[in-house]
């Protein structure tokens, strides 16, 4: 009986840990997002420029853009002066994710029209955990490159 009494004790215990542990990790990301952008386009292609601030303890990751400007928008990274599509960007907790000019971006393909110096872009932010964030990006000169955040 006092087996019994020791395996039901230790079976409780272990259960109450695992749920106590599972009931701090929902901390969600707290993402904000600034300094949005785009370059007029001179084509029917435009990049996107932004930053996205996480001010909660857990990470979350950029998995998609959407915008009605264009049925073909994705991420692109871009490593020894090379530019390539990616699924995702982090976020990391208390962080940032930076989109900039001659770094990681968002690339616009096939835009159905091209946006002029002041006016604005719709586009949503989709992430991992975090829920979507619609933002409008700022139509600015051709040449615009803000200093570095």
């Amino acid at each position: 009986m006092n087996r019994r009494t020791a395996l039901a004790s230790i079976i409780a215990l272990t259960t109450g840990l695992t749920l106590a542990g599972c009931s701090t990790s929902d901390s969600k990301p707290e993402l904000k997002v600034t300094g949005a952008f785009m370059p007029q386009p001179v084509s029917d292609m435009a990049g996107g420029f932004l930053v996205v601030k996480n001010s909660g303890d857990t990470s979350d990751r950029l998995t998609s853009v959407t915008s009605p400007i264009s049925d073909d928008v994705s991420i692109h990274e871009t490593k020894n002066g090379k530019m390539r599509m990616v699924t995702s960007f982090e976020v990391p907790a208390n962080g940032r994710l930076v989109l900039e000019r001659g770094g990681n971006h968002i690339m616009f393909m096939k835009l159905k029209q091209q946006p002029k110096q002041g006016e604005k872009v719709s586009v949503e932010l989709h992430f991992e955990k975090a829920d979507p964030i619609k933002v409008d990006l700022l139509v600015k000169e051709t040449t615009h490159a803000p200093k570095k955040q």
